[in-house]
């Protein structure tokens, strides 16, 4: 998989994809992240790459010709299953989007800042708008960097345990259980014991049932789409 991101703040996005499960990833050639410098494709002697809005109003606009060039650009050399603008407004994520994304082989990520980008650019470019929450960041750098983390960690070979990410949090609707490790009993907190039982089995039943409970407890609305 290859993901292009274009932003105004590169270097922004030098930490997250330095280290970890990304970092890792990109050595395996499992995936190639490429940061685009949006002001580089800009045509002004300033290399401008915002303006004010039509019609008035507080708030910059990012401008059209600087973004829309470097999309153009990365197209001639190969086609783009998705070019995704991360804003507030967009679809909300969700795991099913992750896993949709993750089955894809060349994204392009606009990472906004302002009072976003212009409206023509939506119309034209953007093939799916994505929000990482009901909140506002100050640009779409962060927002971008978790959008690569939940689709690269779906990668077959990404993660040393494949079997890992499919029992995540929202995989089936579900919340995950909750997880234990050693000692089995530190300062009288016990693990419970069916899962040192080595009852594998009941050990996923109940598992199951922990799932249902902290769900339903935690977000019921998850489970409207499921038979329990």
């Amino acid at each position: 998989m290859r993901i292009d991101i274009l932003t105004i703040l590169p270097r922004l996005l030098d930490g997250p994809f330095a280290d970890s499960i990304l970092q890792r990833a990109q050595e395996k050639g499992l995936c190639e992240i490429r940061i685009h410098n949006i002001r580089d494709y800009s045509t002004s002697r300033q290399k401008q790459v915002d303006d004010y809005q039509f019609g008035g109003g507080a708030g910059m606009v990012m401008m059209i010709q600087p973004i829309a060039d470097c999309i153009e650009s990365l197209q001639k050399e190969r086609a783009y299953d998705e070019i995704i603008y991360l804003t507030p407004d967009g679809e909300r994520l969700q795991q099913s989007v992750c896993n949709g994304l993750s089955l894809k082989k060349n994204l392009i990520m606009i990472c906004g800042h302002y009072k976003g980008i212009d409206q023509r650019l939506r119309d034209h470019y953007v093939t799916k708008e994505i929000s990482i929450g009901d909140y506002v960041l100050s640009g779409g750098e962060l927002a971008a960097a978790v959008l690569v983390d939940s689709i690269i960690r779906l990668i077959p070979g990404v993660m040393n345990d494949e079997t890992s990410a499919l029992t995540d949090s929202f995989q089936d609707n579900l919340l995950a259980p909750p997880v234990y490790t050693r000692p089995a009993e530190y300062n009288g907190w016990k693990v419970p014991d069916i899962l040192l039982s080595g009852n594998t089995p009941k050990v996923e039943e109940w598992r199951m049932e922990q799932s249902i409970q902290k769900t339903q407890q935690r977000r019921p609305d998850l489970l409207d789409n499921l038979d329990v």
